[in-house]
Parts: C-alpha cells; structure tokens; sequence
C-alpha cells in the first residue's frame, strides 16, 4: 500500500473579508510527527489569530513558512500517513 498525503490548507471561510494572512507562528517542527487534530500553528488575517489544526496522523512538511503571507485556500503544509 503506498502513503497518503493530506493537505493542510487554509479554510476559505476563515475569515470574511479578501484579505491576506501571516503566519504567525508553527508550535511544530518540519518532519515532525503529529497527530490529528494536534495545533500546528496560529496565523494572523486583520489582527485576530486563528488557529490551524492537523487534519491526519503522519509526517509534517512545511510548504509555508513563518511570517509568509498566505491567502484563503493556500496550502501550508502537508502531512504524509504510513500506510494501513
């Protein structure tokens, strides 16, 4: 059986008006295991902080880095699973 790969995106109804985020801050490391639900980083969009969370078990590549701007959609990072 071969690995999936999740997507950490950023909700696109997040926030409401179009504008772009930061990210403030990873609580994880690059290639760190993590599980579901576990609080990867907090971003920033018009001075209120939201919070991202893992959505799978498995390995964590950074693909956006702290202090990056990001949109509503953009891919932050993804997590890759073991197989079952």
């Amino acid at each position: 059986m071969s690995s999936a790969v999740h997507q950490v995106t950023i909700p696109i109804d997040l926030w409401e008006e179009e504008v772009e985020a930061v990210i403030t801050t990873w609580f994880v490391s690059d290639a760190a295991e993590v599980d579901k639900g576990d609080l990867l980083a907090e971003i920033m969009a018009e001075k209120i902080q939201f919070e991202i969370v893992a959505p799978a078990t498995g390995t964590l590549v950074i693909v956006k880095h702290q202090d990056q701007l990001i949109d509503k959609g953009d891919v932050i990072a993804t997590i890759t699973s073991a197989p079952d």
